[in-house]
């Protein structure tokens, strides 16, 4: 439903974000549950087209094991993914949900939380989307634990679809990092991680001091496909068309307006396509990209998609 400048949800379709611009949706929207998904309809793509999705993985303390939104069961019917859904207000989270439009400064903004069911690990936590008029191609993201969580030492928002855009240029602060740099010889059937499945390479992480800085002062972190043109490119026999890129390229973005000394930036890789065993053209792409920092209540990090000329 369209409330100008906004996206809000109508019926069978939980969509919030600019009307113009960049959209986030939740299930049932087509797509794996416990992700949010990223639209970005000003890059050309057809209505339900994601150009990422955003997973929630919090990471209580005194461990390093993640609690993953996507891969986890849920307790509501034991099937894979979390339950997320829309809330006005997370006091009341079962409550409708339109978005709840306020001015700040002068500028219209759009807020709506994105709960979410209880982790095995036994964190409890929900994300506020909130989108500035200004800023069409961006939304951004805060993390909040629940009363009833366990203490977290980190809550990762990971951007977790970054093959679909074949993203091969990280963008460092004096430096252009590419997969093939990071993870030479990386090839169908490597095992970096067992959690995620064959394929993935481990993290490379970057620090505070390897980031790109605005003229604000707020951290960087940009992953951008190298292709001119990446919906010519050939698929290897067997690939799923929804893996088949459409639209124009874009770079895509984390922005932290406040980085404290422990921000790192993680990503990792594939050389296949998600449970699949098609390759992607061109090779190794990053897939998860993230920044990752000690957890504060409602600390928040954007998410940017613009276009490449």
């Amino acid at each position: 439903m369209t409330d100008r400048p906004w996206v809000r949800p109508a019926p069978g379709d939980p969509r919030w974000g600019h009307a113009e611009g960049l959209q986030i949706g939740l299930a049932p929207l087509p797509g794996p549950r416990g992700l949010i998904r990223i639209y970005t309809p000003y890059l050309g793509h057809p209505h339900g087209r994601m150009v990422n999705y955003v997973a929630v993985e919090p990471i209580p303390a005194g461990t390093s094991e993640r609690g993953f939104s996507e891969l986890e069961t849920s307790a509501l019917n034991s099937e894979p993914g979390k339950r997320f859904w829309g809330a006005d207000d997370p006091a009341e989270p079962e409550g409708p949900c339109d978005g709840v439009e306020d001015v700040a400064g002068g500028v219209r903004r759009l807020s709506v939380y994105v709960m979410c069911e209880r982790f095995d690990n036994g964190a409890e936590v929900y994300v506020r989307a909130r989108f500035d008029e200004r800023r069409p191609h961006e939304v951004a993201l805060a993390a909040f634990a629940a009363p009833g969580s366990v203490p977290l030492s980190r809550v990762v928002l990971t951007a977790t679809m970054g093959n679909w855009a074949r993203l091969r240029r990280l963008r460092l602060r004096e430096r252009v990092v590419t997969p093939g740099e990071l993870w030479p010889g990386l090839a169908d059937g490597l095992t970096g991680d067992v959690r995620f499945g064959e394929g993935f390479a481990a993290h490379a992480r970057f620090g505070l001091d390897d980031l790109e800085r605005d003229a604000a002062g707020a951290a960087l972190l940009t992953a951008e496909p190298d292709e001119a043109d990446p919906a010519a490119a050939a698929y290897a026999p067997g690939t799923k068309e929804h893996w088949h890129f459409e639209g124009r390229p874009a770079a895509q973005t984390w922005r932290v307006e406040d980085p404290g000394p422990g921000l790192e930036a993680w990503v990792n890789g594939r050389y296949t396509y998600w449970a699949s065993r098609s390759p992607i053209p061109g090779g190794v792409a990053y897939e998860n990209v993230e920044v990752v920092r000690p957890f504060e209540q409602g600390q928040e990090a954007v998410f940017a998609v613009e276009p490449l000329a």
